[in-house]
């Protein structure tokens, strides 16, 4: 099937705004107050920092990953890529992790089995989750079936965009 008649729900910069002021108040609310915040790269970079000012943390950090290569491709399993994040100093610590969606959930899963290994008290965040996760997040803004495009991400790089070519993940 071609990209274009893919259902998409898309997400706009102040959806993003909202969906993010949403997941720090719902965090709030829960009573769990994170010593740092783990954004899982590249989706969860921008909604970690926006959660993390929300939150009011200064503490930040990324784990690098990677899984989905386009639209419906991906590897075999996800892959942490360099730069390393330094978990020895998340042991014991209360880690905030966030990504943008939960989609199959393998890359989350991996990201929290990981920071648990480690001894971190880990809760999880997700804007988006989808019905096919293995794992869901212990807060997400809302659910949907359909591919996602981000405001941050729908136009692909200014390479593919100015080369007319479409959006790759």
């Amino acid at each position: 099937m071609a990209d274009e008649f893919i259902e998409r729900e898309t997400l706009t910069w102040v959806g993003f705004g909202d969906a993010c002021r949403d997941l720090a108040r719902a965090i709030v609310a829960s009573g769990f107050e994170p010593e740092v915040v783990v954004a899982i790269a590249r989706g969860g970079l921008l909604p970690a920092g926006a959660i993390a000012y929300g939150l009011g943390a200064k503490n930040c950090g990324a784990i690098n990953m990677e899984f989905y290569t386009g639209i419906g491709t991906v590897l075999d399993a996800p892959e942490v890529l360099p730069p390393e994040l330094d978990m020895d100093y998340l042991a014991g610590r209360r880690v905030l992790l966030v990504d943008d969606v939960a989609d199959s959930g393998r890359t989350l899963k991996m990201a929290v089995e990981l920071l648990d290994d480690k001894g971190a008290d880990v809760r999880s965040v997700t804007i988006y989750t989808k019905p096919s996760t293995i794992i869901h997040p212990d807060f997400a803004w809302k659910d949907t079936d359909r591919w996602i495009d981000f405001p941050w991400s729908v136009h692909g790089s200014v390479i593919e965009e100015d080369a007319g070519l479409p959006a790759s993940a």
